[in-house]
């Protein structure tokens, strides 16, 4: 490389080949993309290097990270510093003071040693004002932007700081947290020799990889399949690594926050994932390196109530949930992880809970599946979310083993139920739960009531039946629920009838919006002067996503997973898609602070919003998040005749 200034001239083909890879210049034609890479030049900068100072920079480039990472912060006047991200290979800093001519807003700084190609001003700005998909790009990421800062200053506003909580689950990528290159072995290799490099590398895994084909990744061994699958079986040491090994691999791309990480292993009980990065595999990332990242994190609650051997072991262990989500919050998650997460922890009470009372009971006469409906089925739980369950077992062969399984499901159910209480999950008001002898029945009398009601409809009974559509398997056998969820989207397409009554019902509630865009509120009562967020603001959203969802045969139960697939197959514009997630993200995180404040007052928590304390922004955010609704139910009107 010639030197140039501070900078050095760059071979156009290596310019090519790195932002031919990634947005938004892989949309770029290949002339134009020639063009631009004769003007990129690139610069070193050791770990520590300050690139940007907040109001001061003058930026003349885009930098764009060729290797190594930077992260992104705020001083305010007290001199506290707020991270705000981190950013690695192929991402970009500077493109929005560029486009306003303003000087840096954010502090840079690198966190390793690392290479930037930098792209002039002016032909960054060209590209902007000529290649509209290149605008676009930037222009939508700079639209999310805005609304992380409502979050951002929804949780400063909000919730206080609590000692030296430096969470990085949401900042950190996963690529930068891989200590090592992979340490392979071929598939050939003896059990023994693998055992002996496990030993003297150090490490708790190994990737299996074809004989003759280092590349080719086919599997992995941990030190468990040593203890588990060769010592306790007795298993001859000189059999091959691919006996043994997991296949396939599971994965992680370099660039997911070690939140989705996490998340993947605790929903699949995979403690080992390989990180890719453009097609190749660059080191393997643990659920013990997740943990490091903070003290107090989720897995480690996860594993403690996974190592409960007597029911009311868990009682306590519910009761950590709370807190756990504040660090959540306080560290930038956003409410549809945040559900995800309590769903997650409160699944694994409720497995291992029902595990422990199996055991204590005995195995069941026949096959069943606890199932989950409302807002648990969804896996939009709170910290206000009463037990919605039932039991669905399979069909008795005789009456001998109805009768046996009549009365193991009623003590069952009843012993359930109250240790659930015990954890901290209220009953349901309206005695939707296991317990309740009309919830707990027989695949073919589960099958009448769907049938039933969306045969012929009654609309308070439909109304109350909705919980019931919302339904997945919590713990058992799941194929009992993929069978009635097979059984409610095939008579959906030829009873139509209920899903106009439902259409109807979820256009009756009109957004909490007066004519001149002021909140609608209690006028009287308790809750006088507040707003009911789940009823007037979450719940419109929800009856949308239920209502096409079971028009299109749609099997996913969560809110934003059915919107996401009604956009997927054209139901819903992608514009629509992204404004009523956004909309639905901010109602639902307005909702878990307030909730989560209550807690720690001492208070029982609620869904009454009080307008008059959020921020001007936070108000500005609603009531946008509000008129959404409007968008919602025009489409609905649209697709169902209402007279």
């Amino acid at each position: 490389m010639a030197v140039d200034g501070d900078v050095h001239s760059v071979a156009p083909e290596v310019v090519v080949e790195f932002l031919a890879d990634i947005m938004p210049f892989n949309e770029l034609d290949d002339e134009t993309l020639h063009r631009v890479a004769r003007h990129v030049k690139v610069d070193f900068f050791p770990k520590g290097t300050r690139l940007f100072t907040a109001g001061e920079t003058e930026i003349e480039n885009l930098y764009l990270i060729q290797q190594g990472g930077v992260k992104s912060f705020i001083v305010d006047d007290e001199g506290e510093v707020t991270l705000k991200d981190y950013r690695g290979e192929g991402a970009y800093v500077g493109a929005l003071p560029l486009i306003r001519g303003t000087a840096a807003n954010l502090d840079i700084e690198t966190v390793e040693d690392t290479f930037c190609f930098l792209l002039p001003r002016e032909i960054f700005l060209d590209l902007i004002n000529s290649q509209p998909g290149f605008a676009q790009y930037y222009l939508k990421s700079f639209s999310e932007k805005i609304v992380t800062t409502a979050y951002t200053e929804l949780r400063r506003h909000k919730m206080t700081r609590r000692g030296d909580e430096d969470l990085y689950l949401f900042s950190m990528q996963v690529g930068d947290i891989v200590k090592q290159a992979p340490r392979t072995v071929a598939a050939d290799t003896s059990v023994q020799e693998a055992a002996k490099r496990m030993a003297g590398y150090r490490i708790g895994s190994l990737l299996i990889h074809q004989p003759g084909n280092p590349e080719e990744i086919v599997g992995i061994i941990t030190d468990r399949d040593l203890r588990n699958k060769v010592l306790a079986h007795g298993l001859a040491y000189t059999e091959p690594v691919a006996s043994i090994m997991s296949s396939p691999v599971g994965t992680v791309l370099s660039q997911s926050v070690c939140f989705d990480a996490l998340l993947r292993m605790m929903s699949t009980g995979i403690h080992h994932l390989a990180v890719e990065r453009k097609g190749k595999i660059i080191g393997v990332v643990t659920s013990h390196d997740i943990m490091l990242l903070q003290g107090n994190s989720p897995y480690s609650l996860f594993k403690e109530i996974g190592k409960q051997r007597d029911i009311r072991g868990l009682y306590p262990l519910s009761q950590k949930i709370p807190e756990m989500i504040r660090n959540l919050i306080k560290e930038g998650a956003k409410a549809g992880n945040i559900a995800r997460m309590i769903s997650i922890l409160n699944d694994h009470i409720l497995e291992r809970l029902l595990t422990l009372l199996e055991t204590e009971m005995g195995k069941s006469p026949v096959g069943y599946c606890w199932l989950l409906m409302g807002s648990e089925g969804r896996r939009e739980q709170t910290f206000k979310t009463d037990q919605d369950n039932a039991i669905i077992y399979e069909d008795p062969v005789d009456e001998e083993q109805r009768r046996a399984a009549e009365k193991y499901f009623v003590a069952f159910a009843r012993k359930a139920i109250d240790h659930l209480v015990n954890c901290g999950y209220p009953l349901c008001p309206g005695e939707i739960m296991a317990v309740n002898p009309k919830w707990c029945q027989p695949v073919s009398v589960w099958k009448e009531y769907f049938a039933n009601w969306v045969s012929a409809p009654d609309p308070q009974e439909l109304l109350h039946a909705t919980i019931f559509f919302d339904f997945r398997a919590g713990y058992g056998k799941a194929s009992l629920a993929g069978e009635l969820r097979e059984h409610l989207n095939k008579i959906s397409k030829r009873q139509e009838i209920y899903l106009l009554h439902l259409a109807r019902e979820c256009m009756s509630g009109r957004a909490p919006l007066s004519f001149f865009k002021n909140f609608i509120v209690e006028k009287d009562g308790e809750h006088i002067n507040k707003l009911d967020i789940k009823r007037q603001g979450l719940t419109p959203f929800v009856n949308f996503a239920r209502v096409l969802a079971l028009k299109h045969g749609i099997k996913e139960t969560n809110t934003l997973a059915r919107l996401h697939v009604l956009s997927k197959e054209k139901v819903i514009s992608e514009e629509l898609w992204s404004m009523a997630v956004e909309a639905y993200e901010m109602q639902m995180q307005l909702r878990l602070i307030h909730q989560l404040n209550q807690i720690e007052v001492g208070t029982l928590p609620d869904n009454y919003i009080d307008p008059v304390e959020l921020s001007d922004l936070e108000k500005r955010m609603l009531r946008d998040s509000f008129e959404v609704i409007e968008r919602l139910h025009n489409v609905l009107k649209t697709i169902f005749p209402v007279g």
